[in-house]
């Protein structure tokens, strides 16, 4: 209805059981809800038409035992007694609310004085064991004071019970999740958790007592040996095709692999990085020693790096020396033998393969104490490949020293030592009297710790 089509409300009162004033043909009432009565409005076509108003008031949400008074269904023009309508209306006035139903009031169709039964049926008995379920408690079981959480709270004596705990703890030797008596272990992302056996630390057993031990990161120990017995392992690999171009190559390999890796591996060396190209200086005498170095250069310089290779010139080379000359010419390597061609700045790594095991005369030579005093002016990092024990020998301070197979027992101006496989089988360490069990795992090169 537009608001100009009312011209007056009215509220009328519920009729009593002698009114026979009807509040419409087919308009239901609602007596569950006081303050609810019949509304007459003017239509268009001049007829009243009755309304509905709701009370404004604000309703309270029903008890689970209300819907016990609400069960009998009542016709709207029902004729019954003012005493029955009274003790329905006072049973509805003691509830604080009530649960409006759709099906609460039956239509005024049915006869006056029928009492609707509800419908049966499976889904509606259904519907009716969930309301009895969910609203059939009775109101008095319900108690009206809240839970006193702190009160209750109050009532354990967690020291006490803790106690306890560890008490039995003690007696049973068992742990509590809650409170651990001691911290569980750590393990770093290199570590198994799970051992199928005890690990044995030293699996390599030399029959000299060594002069110096070192260990790997993984803990296993790794004794030092004499020259003479080093000296006598090289010469039973080589009878056993362990050629001396074999070791050559193998120990020019691991030790580039580690050059590269102190040069910065692929951070420098990087196809966007051209323009910084690593220098490094390659310090050779005229021996063994002098080709693995001159081996290394070559691996360097196939890798990008520039590879300055210093050697003095000698009447008469050593075979191996001369092999690898020849296979360093090919590379873009510079070649020298002066040490005023050497680079006055410094470069980014230098290699130091001038001292010898045996040859010690050669530190008396003006080319030696020449490039020596370069190198120590350079301000650059040294690695020295398989340096003497003799720390006399070591004219130029290292910071890195890398050792062949099984490490000497090197002084502290050797630097860090690290540890390369130059390809030895572990039957030709049992046939000199070393027991011998990998320590290399899944590289060729590891470092080594002094213990």
């Amino acid at each position: 209805f537009r608001a100009g089509d009312i011209t007056e409300l009215k509220i009328l009162e519920i009729p009593g059981p002698g009114d026979s004033r009807q509040c419409g043909d087919s308009q239901q009432m609602d007596t569950a809800m006081p303050g609810v009565g019949c509304q007459v409005g003017p239509s268009q076509n001049g007829t009243g038409k009755v309304l509905k108003k709701p009370s404004s008031a604000p309703q309270n949400i029903p008890r689970r035992t209300d819907m016990k008074s609400q069960d009998i269904v009542i016709s709207p023009q029902q004729q019954c007694s003012k005493s029955y309508m009274d003790r329905h209306m006072e049973s509805l006035s003691q509830s604080k609310g009530f649960r409006r139903r759709h099906n609460s009031w039956s239509s005024s169709s049915r006869h006056p004085n029928q009492v609707t039964p509800k419908k049966s049926g499976l889904k509606n008995g259904q519907m009716k064991s969930k309301d009895d379920e969910c609203f059939g408690d009775d109101i008095d079981e319900i108690p009206d004071t809240d839970f006193d959480f702190e009160g209750n709270l109050a009532l354990f004596d967690k020291a006490a019970v803790f106690e306890e705990i560890e008490t039995y703890e003690r007696r049973s030797g068992t742990r509590s999740r809650g409170t651990p008596n001691e911290k569980p272990a750590r393990y770093r992302h290199d570590e198994n958790i799970l051992e199928s056996e005890p690990i044995v630390y030293r699996r390599i057993v030399v029959p000299q007592n060594p002069n110096k031990e070192f260990c790997t990161d993984s803990g296993l120990v790794v004794p030092s040996v004499s020259y003479e017995l080093h000296k006598k392992l090289l010469a039973v690999a080589e009878k056993h095709g362990l050629t001396l171009e074999r070791r050559l190559e193998m120990t020019g390999v691991c030790a580039s692999q580690m050059a590269l890796s102190l040069l910065g591996g692929p951070n420098r060396l990087n196809p966007k990085n051209v323009h910084q190209r690593p220098t490094v200086a390659l310090l050779c005498g005229p021996h063994v020693k002098g080709a693995q170095g001159i081996s290394c250069g070559r691996h360097l310089s196939n890798h990008d790096v520039h590879v300055i290779l210093f050697l003095p010139n000698f009447v008469k080379m050593l075979e191996s020396i001369t092999n690898e000359l020849n296979l360093f010419s090919k590379t873009q390597g510079q070649q020298v033998s002066s040490v005023k061609d050497l680079p006055d700045t410094p470069v980014d790594l230098v290699i130091n393969c001038l001292d010898c095991h045996e040859n010690a005369f050669l530190r008396d030579q003006p080319w030696y104490k020449a490039v020596v005093d370069w190198a120590n002016q350079n301000r650059a990092p040294v690695l020295s490949i398989d340096p003497p024990i003799s720390e006399m020998e070591l004219g130029i301070d290292a910071k890195w020293s890398l050792a062949l197979g099984l490490p000497l027992p090197l002084g502290e101006r050797a630097g860090r030592v690290y540890l390369c496989d130059i390809g030895i089988p572990q039957k030709v360490f049992q046939e000199v009297g070393i027991n011998y069990h990998s320590p290399f795992g899944c590289k060729f090169v590891i470092p080594l710790h002094s213990t």
